[in-house]
Order: structure tokens, then sequence, then C-alpha cells
């Protein structure tokens, strides 16, 4: 087939479209483009349901947990949501649902009013937490590594803000060459050059 009978092959159809289109009665044709705009529109929602329940693990301020369940929902366009049950929450960041909004210790984050769908939901009798959406409120960094299952949420945003305001560096430890240990504490009061490489 030659590139221009490709082209009239392609063509064919939809000319033949506009034509049966075009032939309706107006009424016809104005109920025609009502139902191809409500099946645009409805698309990206139909398409959210990309839902699987497996074993994940989440990174939380460096601490591993093996989440008991997990729900990962991807959406066409967006990252996926971590979605955990209230006492893999717990266990996981030491954050708790309370009426007065999430919390840990002395801290207290309140939902949205407004948007309390988006980070919880009732299932079956179990209620699920939406961890990726808490970290987006938070403006917390979050990588996720699907072959793995595995979650690792970064510091919150005050939190990073507090190296910022101090201008001290987080501690590390980290060997050298010879596999001898090192940590950035050991070098306070001087001049420390740090460089960084990475193979990928």
């Amino acid at each position: 087939m030659t590139h221009s009978q490709e082209r009239v092959a392609f063509i064919a159809p939809f000319q033949t479209t506009v034509i049966l289109f075009l032939s309706m009665r107006s009424s016809a044709r104005t109920l025609a483009l009502f139902a191809a705009t409500l099946a645009l529109a409805f698309t990206p929602a139909l398409a959210r349901a990309s839902t699987s329940t497996q074993p994940a693990a989440v990174i939380y301020e460096g601490k591993a947990t093996q989440l008991s369940s997990a729900s990962i929902i991807s959406t066409v366009g967006a990252p996926a949501d971590l979605w955990l049950t209230l006492g893999d929450l717990t266990r996981a960041t030491g954050f708790e649902v309370k009426p007065q909004g999430v919390c840990r210790a002395e801290l207290c984050i309140p939902l949205p009013a407004k948007r309390k769908d988006e980070f919880l939901q009732k299932e079956s009798g179990v209620t699920w937490f939406n961890l990726s959406a808490f970290a987006r409120l938070l403006h917390q960094p979050v990588a996720y590594d699907a072959t793995l299952a595995t979650w690792d949420f970064g510091p919150r945003a005050d939190a990073q803000n507090h190296f910022v305001e101090s201008l001290e560096a987080p501690n590390f430890t980290l060997p050298d060459v010879n596999g001898k240990m090192h940590s950035l504490s050991d070098f306070r009061g001087k001049k420390v050059l740090l460089l960084t490489w990475a193979s990928w």
C-alpha cells in the first residue's frame, strides 16, 4: 500500500462518519454531540481505577515498615496513591486520625473539611487513609518504586526548613573507600568539602 493509499484508507472512515453525522436531523446531531461530550468528560473518572491490593513497604523518616495491607490506586496522568489502614498508618508514621486531625504527640494537622474523602475512605468496615495525599498536603517529597512496592517519604517541609534556618546540615554516617565509617558531626567546626557521585 502506497503512502497516498494509506492516507485514503485512514481518511475514508472519518469522511463516512462526518457524512453520516451531517445527514442526521438537527435534533439527532445535538443529541450525538451531547453524548460525545459526556463520554469525553467522564473518561478520566472511568480511567481512574487501576487499583491493586498488594504487600507494600513504607520508609518514613528513615524507619522501614512492612504494611499488613495496602491499596495502590493509579490514576491516568497522576501519581499513584498509597492507601493504608489506620493501624498501619500509626505503625509506619506514628500519626493517628483524631477528630481534630491527623496527630502525633503534640502535633496535629487538620484535614481540609471539603476534601476529607481525598484522605479517608471506609470500605467493608475498614477505614483507609491516603498517605500520598497527606504527603502532598504537607509538601512532603515521596519516591515510589513500583517493582518493589516501596514508598519512601522524605522530611516534611517544617523539618526541611529547620536546616535552612539553622544553616546546620543534618548528620549522616558513610564509609570511605577503605570501609572506615565517618560521620559529618566528626568534622563540626571544620571546613568540609563534600563530593557526591552516582552511577546513573
